[in-house]
């Protein structure tokens, strides 16, 4: 299936750091709690994710990534998601973190 330009604008995928995380022991898969920061206009956002395979929480802060923030915002056990941070799977399918390769400003969006 192919989309138009238009089709993928629809889909707000910006710059956040993670400025918190912490392990969620009540998911279902190993997973952590985190907050990121997107800066002004978005401000900070919490999110879950299943990336304890390749991340500590300490190892984690301070890190750029990008995430979704245009997804209604999801109840997961007790954390309510409102940002989807996206990876991609290494070769035995864990999660790896998806971010810039320089730094960049906050709430910087995807095109």
């Amino acid at each position: 299936m192919t989309i138009t330009y238009d089709d993928f604008a629809k889909v707000d995928i910006r710059v956040g750091r993670i400025t918190r995380a912490e392990p969620f022991p009540e998911a279902r898969k190993p997973a952590y709690k985190l907050w990121l920061d997107f800066g002004g206009e978005i401000g900070e956002k919490r999110s879950s994710a299943q990336i304890t395979a390749h991340y500590t929480p300490e190892a984690l802060i301070g890190r750029q990534v990008l995430a979704v923030v245009n997804f209604p915002p999801r109840q997961i056990g007790k954390v309510l998601s409102e940002v989807l941070v996206l990876g991609l799977p290494d070769a035995a399918g864990e999660v790896v973190l998806i971010g810039p390769g320089h730094e960049v400003p906050l709430g910087g969006r995807l095109f």
